[in-house]
């Protein structure tokens, strides 16, 4: 199964501004249609409590949507089977799980703990990241500050629009 990871951010590295974490005020309208492309086609995806408590998905028969929390029980009355679903397993778990499953593709969307987490089990296959001409100076990071050594392969990079949208894929050269 292939991890991929997807992120918008600005070139200084923030996915919020001033701690915003509403990304539709200063994402491009084309990385948002992006998003919602790559959303929409992916089987499997992964976000984490607090970024599903600021924008609350709805379930979809499109995709099946877990949203990792340490207090999963207490979404019980979002939950749908199959298509929104919440848990407390560890990255490792919800791979195997899932991968037991036949699922071939896991979408990590949101939230810089579980994004982290899964770099720290060195779980990722993919980095999907848009770059957004901006700087702002403060805001979060799409991983928080712990000790990683990740290396990255540029798979593409395209540019989208006038102002210099790049959406790029990396691979993660993994460690032997």
């Amino acid at each position: 199964m292939k991890i991929i990871v997807v992120f918008v951010t600005t070139l200084d590295g923030k996915i919020t501004k001033w701690g915003d974490p509403n990304v539709h005020r200063w994402s491009s309208q084309e990385d948002q249609t992006y998003f919602k492309k790559t959303w929409d086609e992916s089987p499997l995806i992964i976000m984490g409590s607090s970024t599903f408590d600021f924008d609350p998905v709805k379930p979809s028969p499109k995709n099946r949507l877990i949203v990792l929390s340490r207090k999963p029980d207490s979404y019980k009355k979002y939950e749908v089977p199959g298509q929104l679903e919440f848990s407390d397993e560890s990255p490792v778990k919800l791979t195997q799980r899932f991968r037991a499953m036949g699922y071939d593709r896991m979408l990590v969307v949101g939230g810089p703990h579980v994004a982290t987490s899964f770099f720290r089990d060195n779980l990722v296959d993919e980095l999907w990241l848009t770059l957004e001409p901006k700087i702002f100076g403060k805001g979060g990071n799409f991983v928080v500050e712990e000790e990683l050594d990740i290396n990255l392969k540029l798979i593409s990079i395209e540019k989208v629009n006038d102002r210099g949208t790049m959406l790029t894929k990396y691979a993660v050269i993994k460690n032997s």
